[in-house]
């Protein structure tokens, strides 16, 4: 068999959508057993206050991963937005290596830069100054030494308020900045990039230092089941029906 690797993003799983993680689990028992490796690009989670909240779901979430990497099969992840305070404790749990916000791969011979893709988006002022907030030192720091249901109450709080500035937000100003792109990709001096975030499934070509260059952005799990298979010679961005596992 070639081989392959598998880059998925934005499941936000939640213990309301028991059918998103059913179709994770049937995932990773199916196509991705036998992959070179995992990325998991962010938003795993619909929200996560912290690794010190396991319960049920997320030590659920936390053995299917680790079933998995017991395969022989790395799994790495990058934060999104919705789950920037996961750490050490849950990644050891779910068998998983914690990257860099930006972080270059060697694919197949093709340097590649990984990232969630919340950072391109730089039209949307307000939220980029939250994540600079947000993925600084203190303020993670200060929110994680809040009891628990202070900080389930801040993350649902956010996540209402996050939802209600969507709907008034352009379309234009949640996408990706594109001179933002070309910045990250010259300045990590890459032809390829690969992000989830924005939920707009794509293979986009343009152009970087003069070259052809390559921006692919993976889906969501709830309407799109977006998944990304890479070989040595070929770019699969699937859409598969998670109406039933796949």
């Amino acid at each position: 068999m070639k081989p392959y690797t598998y880059f998925i993003s934005d499941l936000h799983l939640s213990a309301q959508r028991p059918d998103i993680t059913a179709c994770l689990a049937s995932f990773l028992s199916d196509q991705a057993l036998g992959a070179d490796a995992l990325y998991v690009l962010g938003d795993l989670f619909e929200y996560w206050i912290g690794d010190d909240d396991r319960n049920e779901f997320s030590e659920h979430v936390a053995s299917l991963f680790k079933q998995f990497s017991q395969t022989g099969v790395p799994i790495y992840f990058i934060h999104g937005n919705r789950d920037f305070l996961i750490r050490e404790k849950f990644a050891r749990r779910a068998g998983m290596t914690i990257l860099n916000q930006q972080h270059v791969i060697d694919l197949y011979g093709t340097p590649t830069l990984l990232m969630h893709g919340d950072e391109l988006c730089t039209l949307d002022l307000a939220y980029q100054k939250f994540r600079k907030k947000a993925r600084g030192w203190w303020w993670p720091r200060m929110i994680l030494n809040l009891p628990l249901w202070v900080r389930r109450k801040i993350a649902e709080k956010g996540r209402k308020t996050s939802q209600q500035n969507q709907q008034k937000l352009s379309m234009e100003i949640m996408d990706v900045t594109s001179a933002e792109v070309v910045n990250y990709m010259q300045e990590y001096n890459v032809q390829q990039l690969i992000h989830g975030h924005t939920h707009r499934p794509a293979i986009h070509q343009l152009e970087v230092n003069s070259k052809p260059a390559l921006r692919i952005v993976l889906g969501d799990w709830y309407d799109q089941g977006s998944m990304l298979k890479i070989t040595p010679k070929s770019i699969d961005l699937i859409s598969a029906d998670l109406t039933t596992p796949p």
